[in-house]
């Protein structure tokens, strides 16, 4: 029963997250239907995490295990702090490179002379990942 419920709850939280991509995979691109189903998406996600942290299920944790699931605990939300420094800061990087490289494109193709300027505005947005994994290193060493 624990581990059916182990396993059950973790996919359950996996197709909430996925479950925005279906639209997109059926054609519909944009649109304010769209845009409905990824909020509708995320806040039935957010919800069942808030709901499984307030209402834990009862009887999958004894009171031997409390112990050691205090202690493990620092070192979950030390990953969770790697995953989301490192997760954001690639969305950053990805924005800031998406919004730089075009640009530079644009701009070399009509002066081959800006090719090192435009390349410098690329390069600063990837070095925003570079830092977010710098920053996660530094937090799993100190776990």
């Amino acid at each position: 029963m624990k581990t059916a419920l182990l396993f059950i709850l973790p996919l359950i939280a996996l197709l909430l997250v996925a479950a925005p991509l279906i639209p997109l995979f059926k054609g519909a691109v944009s649109g304010k239907k769209v845009k409905r189903n990824v909020i509708l998406n995320l806040s039935a996600f957010f919800g069942v995490c808030l709901l499984a942290v307030l209402v834990p299920v009862g009887g999958l944790v004894s009171a031997a295990e409390t112990t050691a699931a205090v202690a493990s605990s620092s070192a979950g939300l030390g990953y969770i702090a790697a995953a989301l420094v490192t997760g954001l800061a690639c969305v950053g990087a990805g924005i800031a490179v998406a919004a730089g490289a075009p640009a530079a494109i644009g701009a070399v193709s009509e002066d081959p002379k800006v090719f090192a300027k435009a390349l410098i505005f690329v390069v600063l947005g990837e070095g925003i990942a570079i830092y977010g994994l710098l920053i996660s290193i530094l937090i799993l060493n100190n776990i």
